[in-house]
């Protein structure tokens, strides 16, 4: 099993118009509403690629009982990665709810690990997207100039040992106040988006205590946990560095994804993992180069350092070397989520044992699947099974 932990879920609401114009009134042609938060969103997709997962965190309120009833509906993760089959290759012929509709809530007009054993996905052959074109047609030709890492080397889409899409079991905390909630406003003629996030609900030193009682609970059955995203109010500062080292204290890998001081102060707590963007970087380590930023990290007390440099893929700075995976090329789409399936790349490769390579090519493949996508925070299966062997590796030579 793997553990997300989301101490700000949110529930995300999606606004579709067509032109996002200031100072004007909009009709709003679709809403839809998703459970939300970074650690939802990374369990979610671990769910798609048949993995077990628990999530915890906090729920309350009105809102946070529409989260909770939408993380127990099954149409919203048969429609996330649709085309998924067994072992996580893509299906032919039928691709299952996209776009909003069966999945989410979507209303037209309104809306060292312990052993695990290795995945036995099936090659995806060369899968065609919905509008019959190669998804890779989409995005343009691949880079060159360095070993491609996917094809021929046992790395597959595929993961969990019987993959299965499954949903993520509810381990949420109630609180009482109310989860928040996050609008994207999408203009329909440029696609761009606007992002207004609430700040969340305060959480109270009870609250939070009989937090702390699950996720001790919860460590004992995890392979891995994911610590994602930003600390409601009246959660103290250090809360994601004391998260860690209760995972350290139980034996269970640890991964790190939030900004700011709690990612200051949870570095220091040695996290296994350490996944930030190239911002959240260079404001821990003053050094916008970002191998030399990702190193600083290590010093300061990551085990591992990956960060996201957007369209330039990720870059790994590990006790075993260096590398950086890019894409074939950049995608066009929304980015929005793409960061959380990258996390959900690595750890499903953490607990199924992958060398280095094969980790980061699955989450370049899963991140750029998910800005091709046509729902915001869902991945192209199609897409992430012909870009996987597509993804470039390139290891950096020792310092």
């Amino acid at each position: 099993m793997i553990l997300t932990v989301t101490l700000n879920t949110a529930l995300d609401i999606t606004y579709r118009t067509s032109a996002l114009v200031p100072h004007t009134t909009h009709r709003v042609s679709e809403v839809i509403e998703r459970p939300g938060g970074k650690g939802l969103n990374v369990a979610r997709v671990l769910a798609a690629l048949g993995h077990e997962t628990v999530v915890t965190g906090f729920a309350g309120g009105r809102t946070g009982d529409v989260l909770r009833e939408l993380l127990a509906n099954p149409a919203l993760f048969t429609g996330l990665g649709a085309g998924m089959g067994p072992g996580g290759g893509p299906t032919h012929g039928a691709h299952g709810e996209h776009g909003g509709h069966g999945g989410p809530r979507s209303r037209p007009g309104r809306d060292a690990p312990r052993p695990r054993a290795a995945g036995h996905g099936v090659g995806p052959g060369t899968p065609s997207s919905r509008d019959g074109t190669s998804p890779a047609h989409r995005f343009g030709g691949s880079r060159s100039g360095h070993h491609r890492h996917g094809a021929g080397t046992g790395h597959r889409p595929g993961t969990g040992p019987a993959h299965r899409i499954t949903r993520p079991v509810d381990a949420l905390v109630p609180i009482a106040g109310s989860t928040r909630r996050t609008i994207a406003v999408v203009d329909g003629t440029s696609g761009d988006t606007t992002q207004l996030n609430e700040p969340g609900p305060t959480v109270s030193a009870a609250e939070w205590n009989a937090f702390l009682s699950a996720y001790e609970r919860l460590l004992t059955g995890a392979e891995a946990v994911a610590l994602c995203g930003s600390l409601p109010p009246g959660i103290h500062v250090g809360a994601y560095a004391e998260l860690v080292r209760r995972a350290r204290g139980a034996g269970v890998p640890v991964l790190l994804d939030t900004s700011g001081e709690p990612l200051r102060r949870g570095v220091a707590a040695r996290p296994d993992l350490l996944k930030p963007n190239a911002d959240e970087l260079a404001g821990l380590t003053g050094s916008r180069e970002p191998l030399r930023a990702a190193q600083d990290a290590r010093r300061r007390g990551a085990h591992t350092v990956i960060a996201s440099l957007g369209p330039d893929g990720i870059l790994a700075a590990t006790p075993d070397g260096v590398w950086q995976a890019v894409p074939p090329a950049t995608a066009k789409g929304n980015p929005t989520g793409a960061g959380d399936s990258a996390v959900a790349g690595l750890l499903s490769g953490l607990v199924e044992r992958l060398p280095w390579p094969a980790r980061l090519s699955r989450a370049v493949a899963l991140a750029t699947a998910t800005v091709l996508a046509p729902t915001a925070g869902e991945f192209d299966a199609e897409a992430y099974a012909e870009l996987l062997p597509r993804v470039t590796v390139k290891e950096h030579p020792p310092a």
